[in-house]
């Protein structure tokens, strides 16, 4: 309401409560000053005044009820304006009735003569917006209805939704998801990355697959498990049907049988914060938004991703979020001190002290700065090679890893 609108009932009755009490106890003088004030805040009469400010503050109820001024035709009318223009708020539907029922009317959806259109033309938004409320309940609005919910079954209903804590110590909880190196065509077969982040030590697995059929994403955790230092607790991969499957589900349970699967909520990237954020750090960074989609491609990547994995897990520091606090004018946030996930790893007892050993000295026997020179030149190597002609083909069961199960 605009502060230049007149006072309402209520809003006059309420300026009128508040000095009842002054008028009361003022002496004559005094009262007509008051009256002459009241006159000019409420616009309202000054014998009226009076009779309210000696009389009762409240309001009478109606001994009867003003009669209807609209009938029901005019009613039925705005009924059936109403759900051509699927129900518009009142606001929005009051200014349109008297064109919109000639245009009905035009096309024999209702009949009007010029007393109807006068009565449309002065009838007020509220008016319109008590007619409206008594809609039938049977009606219903076109926009924003939403479909019946299909109920749960097969693969999905046996796997829960769950966010894995983000101060979760022990290691094996990954989170999983696939990168599309498509460029900006989804057409034909392309290269995807495949990868798996544990919250515990920001460990990451990553390797490139040919699509994201359930052979190559099985072929892409065979490879992983069988590299992985340590078991998998739990894997938390979103609503995709590349992870959301019999078959790949399946394999997970036959290699980890006490394994738990959990998903995130649909459409909810936040729920695998982790790993979406190593897509773009340890992935985009290096690899970019390009289309891969040839055999020289896939293994000159999968080349490039075994530097990668090695300079991101037994080098690269991280660090984790400990507490957030938000204030009036600022969002404090508190890390740990920067470690790589390596030493996360070995200050846990997830893997065993000749493992520990084993991967310290794989670690002392690796130079990071030669290391950083051979992911450059792979990087600049993966970028001039071509990718397929339109009208070739890559054979998916050339692009198989040969790896053992563990």
């Amino acid at each position: 309401m605009a502060e230049t609108d007149p006072m309402t009932i209520n809003e006059r009755r309420k300026y009128i409560h508040k000095i009842w009490g002054v008028y009361r106890k003022a002496r004559k003088s005094e009262k007509s000053a008051i009256l002459d004030q009241a006159e000019q805040v409420t616009q309202m009469h000054r014998k009226s005044l009076i009779r309210i400010l000696n009389g009762r503050l409240s309001r009478k109820k109606r001994s009867s009820e003003r009669g209807k001024t609209y009938s029901t035709d005019i009613q039925d009318i705005i009924h059936i304006i109403a759900k051509s223009l699927d129900y518009p708020c009142a606001e929005r539907l009051t200014p349109c009735l008297v064109s919109m029922a000639q245009q009905l009317e035009y096309h024999h959806e209702l009949k009007t003569d010029a007393k109807i259109l006068e009565q449309l033309a002065a009838i007020s938004v509220s008016t319109v917006k008590r007619i409206l409320k008594k809609r039938d309940k049977d009606e219903y609005k076109l926009a924003f209805r939403k479909a019946p919910r299909k109920p749960k079954t097969g693969l999905v209903s046996l796997i829960p939704i769950h966010i894995i804590p983000r101060d979760t110590s022990q290691p094996g909880h990954f989170e999983v998801d696939t990168v599309l190196h498509c460029g900006q065509n989804l057409s034909g077969s392309y290269v995807n990355t495949l990868q798996l982040v544990d919250i515990a030590t920001g460990w990451s697995e990553i390797v490139a697959i040919c699509g994201s059929s359930y052979q190559a994403v099985q072929n892409g955790f065979d490879f992983i498990f069988s590299r992985l230092p340590f078991h998998p607790i739990e894997l938390h991969p979103d609503n995709g049907s590349e992870f959301i499957n019999h078959f790949v589900y399946n394999q997970w349970k036959e290699l980890y049988p006490n394994i738990e699967v959990s998903r995130s909520k649909p459409y909810r990237k936040n729920d695998n914060r982790f790993v979406e954020e190593n897509n773009n750090s340890l992935i985009r960074a290096y690899i970019g938004h390009s289309r891969l989609d040839s055999l020289a491609q896939l293994e000159c990547l999968r080349e490039l991703y075994d530097k990668l994995y090695i300079y991101h897990n037994y080098f690269q520091p991280n660090m984790k979020l400990l507490a957030k606090t938000i204030n009036e004018k600022r969002v404090s946030r508190k890390y740990d001190l920067a470690r790589p996930p390596l030493t996360r790893l070995l200050e846990t007892d997830a893997i065993s002290s000749d493992k520990k050993e084993i991967l310290l000295a794989h670690k002392r026997s690796i130079n990071p700065m030669k290391l950083r020179f051979e992911i450059e030149a792979l990087i600049n190597k993966l970028l001039k090679l071509p990718g397929l002609e339109p009208d070739e083909k890559l054979d998916y069961y050339e692009t198989i890893i040969n790896v053992k199960k563990p």
